[in-house]
């Protein structure tokens, strides 16, 4: 927490950052009523952002979550089966024959940043748009696919830094009301600036501090609370634990012990799962743990 004492400057390249940032920046604030403003600044290609976050004041990142692009991804019947683009010759080479093939031994994650790797995606990919006729798998091609790189333009990067700069020196020097507190900037056709005040989301799994419900069949498997909280609530590894009825703490799932990932394909009375239930989901974009309600459907 020294770390973070007056203000805090992002220019973070992913949304699971902003989460993970915006979370620490709201405990600060929840735990010891320090209001440490966040500043926030992303771009994509011909567009950007800046946004002012005051925690427990306005609404926070996890509160808008929907503003961000949603991640692209390919059917992977289309991926194996009717392939037109180039990035699914990358995404097959990645998906399909990484695994299938082992390249760099059993287990070994694609690491987008090693060249070995990436030659070895590319040269499948290759391959494979060969195959199907497909031009434009190139190296940067293959690395930018493999890795979810967006592309950067200089002139949309200069002008969300100094918006941010700019709504930085408002707030040190008091000289000026600072953006309340989101600004969209777009220079696709012409130049477009547009500002707006957020709302705080109710029940936003960061600043609003209520329990959540989520709702489910008693026959439902854990599994299928899992694809809940991975889709509604864009958890990447959610870890789950509960109380025993002796009050102590009972942990349900978690991915990287072989035992409990087990139970995702319990159902969820099998696990001693009531209604009303409270659950404790930890995960690595939140900062704090997120408690849920479970209510079964009658």
């Amino acid at each position: 927490k020294q770390w973070y004492q007056r203000r805090v400057r992002g220019g973070l390249d992913s949304v699971q950052a902003r989460r993970w940032m915006n979370s620490t920046i709201l405990n600060i604030a929840l735990e010891t009523g320090n209001i440490i403003p966040l500043l926030d600044g992303g771009t994509e290609a011909f567009k950007g952002h800046v946004r002012v976050v005051v925690p427990t004041h306005t609404a926070c990142i996890e509160c808008t979550m929907d503003l961000y692009t949603p991640q692209r991804n390919y059917p992977l019947c289309t991926i194996a089966n009717t392939p037109r683009l180039p990035e699914h010759c990358v995404e097959y080479a990645k998906i399909v024959l990484w695994p299938k093939e082992a390249p760099f031994g059993e287990g070994v994650s694609v690491d987008g940043d090693s060249h070995e790797h990436i030659s070895w995606l590319y040269s499948k990919a290759l391959e494979r748009a060969n195959t199907y006729s497909i031009p434009g798998v190139t190296y940067r091609l293959t690395q930018g696919v493999t890795k979810r790189i967006i592309p950067a333009v200089a002139s949309t990067n200069a002008t969300i830094a100094a918006a941010c700069v700019t709504e930085c020196l408002k707030i040190a020097t008091s000289s000026y009301m600072h953006l309340d507190n989101y600004m969209l900037f777009n220079n696709v056709e012409g130049v477009y600036t547009f500002s707006y005040p957020c709302e705080k989301k109710d029940d936003c799994l960061v600043c609003s501090k209520v329990v959540k419900e989520v709702t489910r069949d008693r026959e439902d498997t854990l599994q299928a609370l899992l694809d809940y909280l991975r889709d509604e609530h864009s958890l990447q590894n959610p870890i789950i634990t509960t109380a025993t009825a002796e009050g102590e703490s009972r942990t349900l799932y978690m991915s990287a012990i072989a035992q409990l990932k087990d139970n995702a394909e319990k159902k969820l009375t099998e696990l001693n799962l009531v209604d009303c239930q409270e659950i404790v989901v930890t995960d690595s974009s939140l900062k704090s743990p997120v408690v849920f309600r479970l209510k079964f459907n009658h």
